[in-house]
């Protein structure tokens, strides 16, 4: 019997690999990070992909990772925070599992992001601004495909896969 796909959204610095990596551990299913997974296809950084190839030659790597790996079975997926954007993504998303968005306070996302040198949106101007526009603009994005929203701020990350693995069991998403 085919087991449910899991795939988490949200903006970048929320935890969603952090989160889903434990979620497929304790559910005993595969996990895959598309920005990861996408990387080791093209044999270079995120970032340096954001340079050469700009915004979009990176949105439509992306659009082919996302639309490979939501086509397994049984998996745990954590998306890229701009994955959303594109709405293929979208669509091959809600279709082929359920869908986590995992949402925080921007002042903590901007704590998390502070020193990080790794995500090229937040390389030029001010974090918290960007931060503040990307949640703005996304937001309704993300709720557009959510079949789950939990916010994540304080509580570690084991407390917050317990609470999502509960959540799912009761609802019979996961046995």
């Amino acid at each position: 019997m085919a087991r449910s796909n899991i795939f988490f959204v949200g903006l970048m610095a929320v935890g969603k690999s952090t989160v889903g990596r434990l979620l497929a551990q304790s559910l005993e299913m595969e996990f895959y990070d598309s920005d990861h997974y996408l990387e080791e296809r093209a044999g270079a950084p995120v970032a340096w992909i954001f340079d050469v190839e700009g915004e979009k030659g990176f949105r439509d790597r992306e659009e082919n990772v996302i639309d490979e790996i939501s086509k397994k079975d049984g998996i745990v997926l954590a998306t890229g925070g701009g994955a959303i954007v594109r709405e293929a993504n979208r669509t091959h998303l809600a279709a082929r599992g359920c869908v986590i968005h995992l949402d925080s306070p921007v002042e903590r996302l901007v704590e998390r992001t502070l020193h990080d040198k790794k995500r090229p949106l937040l390389q030029q101007g001010n974090v918290q601004q960007t931060l503040v526009r990307l949640h703005a603009e996304r937001a309704g994005l993300y709720a557009s495909v959510a079949d789950y929203t939990f916010i994540t701020d304080r509580q570690g990350p084991k407390v917050l896969t317990r609470e999502i693995e509960k959540k799912l069991r009761e609802d019979g998403v996961v046995r």
